[in-house]
């Protein structure tokens, strides 16, 4: 059976970067949210940091970060502008998007247009 988190992945990991890395000016690696992750958001307990590279390649996909160098495992990343705080009425969950993202939720099984 697999893991289903109680809020997306995705979501988590945007809320970490709104709550603590939500400057243009500041660096931070897919290793500091991974951290974050593991002690206070919701995960599956098997999973490493490369387990999460897909989410991170697509928060630089989408627009709101860049990845601007790169070791091993390890991503540095800045934000392109600080995201803001959204709430998704289809899915019910808050999300956090740049402003220059479309205004698509984030969340994988949503996708919903917020307006």
């Amino acid at each position: 059976m697999s893991y289903s988190p109680s809020i997306p992945v995705e979501l988590q990991i945007r809320k970490i970067i709104f709550e603590k890395f939500n400057e243009p000016d500041l660096k931070f690696t897919n290793d500091e949210i991974f951290e974050i992750l593991k002690n206070t958001g919701d995960i599956d307990p098997t999973w490493i940091v490369d387990d999460t590279e897909k989410y991170f390649l697509d928060l630089c996909d989408s627009g709101l970060a860049r990845n601007i160098a790169q070791n091993f495992t390890t991503i540095w990343m800045k934000l392109f502008e600080s995201s803001e705080k959204f709430h998704c009425s289809s899915c019910n969950n808050d999300v956090y998007l740049g402003p220059e993202e479309d205004r698509i939720c984030p969340n994988s099984n949503c996708k919903s247009t917020i307006s």
